[in-house]
């Protein structure tokens, strides 16, 4: 690899692998600058006593379609969920299962106290509408589309669902997909995430999400991507690495999160404000027997607790855990280390533990706490109106570009397209 390659990208997570790939096809050379110890970004996976463990708890919905694009599933083995959840409210499991999606499930989804059958035949309107929207109709502008940007509340509300059933579903389960149990998070943003589960599977690779950029690194130049290489400035083309080391390439494109990215591009002619974010906690257990049997999501149908969802990952997946042990995954949302919620782990873990002793009984005290992961800026915040336009400039002066999931949407989809997008705006600026 040149010292001086034509382009400079810093951060190897979903969207600078992207960019990679797509500058790799057509033949420009680059240097891919990553401040950790390896590629992924927000999307990787640690082993922790043989355990794999994802830092949070992600999902990869099939039908995305730059992931379908991109990716090569039989290579990932993917390992589905099961098309639905189980919901915990009013002391008891209720399981809410899409009957679309597996068979044999309609009488039980028609008995489910999750909602009434007035929802139930809203749910399935809502479905069918979004199950045939193209994703570019989702994401038109207002003046294009007939349906104004609102809050996913708004829009539930709007739809007709009752109180209830946006309570006991809606809440914790795109609640957990948008970070936002309030969902006060575009509408459109919630109809897209939702017009891609009504089309496919969610699943899991069989090697944990760190599996999804590993292959894409696998593709691309040896020794293009250089990890422990965290970069302290940009000024211009030129980049200025942690120990000095200065980088001069044709063009950089910063592939960070937003907030991030702000903050090296500060003081530049191409500054852009950093964008707010959602946080989240995730804190995994081991287990000798496990809660649910099932490849299933299990779902804290009500407020006032801590915990959001939580899930057996070896029950999707056997290879998240050895032999005879389970591996459980519990999602906090929120920020729980600023100035006035600060917890530490041990005071977070037990709120936690706490919580899942209601749901499951005293046995849930002997699970071995392997690791927790807080994540402050694991999404940006994509209130009404943030997603107009739905993508956002990449090229933001000559010879610099930024792309991540704050330029597109916060999904891995929106990660992977921003990439792509940002390395098509360069080559077509380096043939002009």
């Amino acid at each position: 690899m040149s010292t001086n390659p034509d382009v400079v990208i810093v951060g190897a997570g979903l969207a600078g692998l992207c960019c990679a790939r797509t500058l790799h096809a057509a033949g420009v050379s680059f240097q891919l600058l990553e401040a950790s110890d390896g590629v992924g970004g927000r999307v990787r996976t640690d082993v922790v006593d043989r355990f794999q463990l994802d830092r949070g708890f992600q999902v990869l919905l099939e039908s995305y379609p730059e992931a379908e694009r991109v990716l090569d599933y039989a290579a990932l083995d993917l390992k589905p969920f099961e098309p639905g959840a189980l919901i915990w409210f009013g002391g008891h499991m209720h399981r809410f299962i899409d009957p679309w999606r597996k068979k044999g499930e309609w009488r039980a989804a028609y008995d489910s106290p999750v909602g009434s059958l007035a929802d139930k035949l809203r749910l399935a309107r809502l479905r069918r509408r979004l199950g045939h929207t193209p994703v570019d109709k989702i994401f038109a502008p207002p003046d294009k589309s007939a349906r104004a940007d609102r809050s996913t509340r708004e829009g539930l509300a709007d739809e007709g669902f009752s109180p209830v059933m946006i309570e006991h579903f809606f809440e914790p389960f795109f609640g957990g997909i948008l970070l936002d149990r309030d969902l006060k998070t575009s509408s459109r943003m919630f109809e897209f995430i939702f017009s891609m589960m009504a089309k496919s599977r969610v699943s899991v690779p069989a090697k944990g999400m760190g599996a999804i950029p590993a292959q894409i690194a696998t593709k691309l130049p040896v020794n293009s991507i250089r990890v422990n290489s965290p970069v302290e400035k940009i000024d211009g083309s030129m980049v200025t690495l942690a120990g000095g080391e200065k980088i001069q390439a044709r063009a950089v494109v910063i592939a960070t999160d937003g907030p991030t990215a702000a903050k090296l591009l500060a003081g530049s002619g191409a500054a852009i404000p950093a964008p707010a974010s959602r946080s989240v906690s995730c804190f995994y257990y081991a287990a000798d027997e496990p809660p649910v049997a099932e490849p299933i999501l299990v779902l804290a149908g009500t407020r006032g607790g801590t915990v959001n969802n939580l899930s057996v990952m070896d029950a999707v997946a056997p290879g998240y855990a050895p032999a005879g042990k389970h591996l459980v995954s519990v999602t906090v949302l929120g920020d729980y280390s600023g100035k006035d919620n600060e917890l530490t782990e041990e005071q977070l873990n037990g709120f936690v533990i706490a919580d899942l002793k209601g749901w499951f009984g005293p046995v849930v005290r002997s699970w071995r706490l392997l690791k927790s992961y807080r994540i402050p800026n694991a999404q940006p915040e994509q209130l009404p109106g943030s997603l107009n336009p739905a993508e956002r400039p990449v090229r933001l002066s000559p010879a610099t570009y930024v792309c991540g999931d704050h330029r597109d949407n916060a999904s891995i989809n929106g990660a992977m397209t921003s990439g792509r997008r940002a390395a098509e705006a360069l080559l077509a600026d380096l043939s002009s």
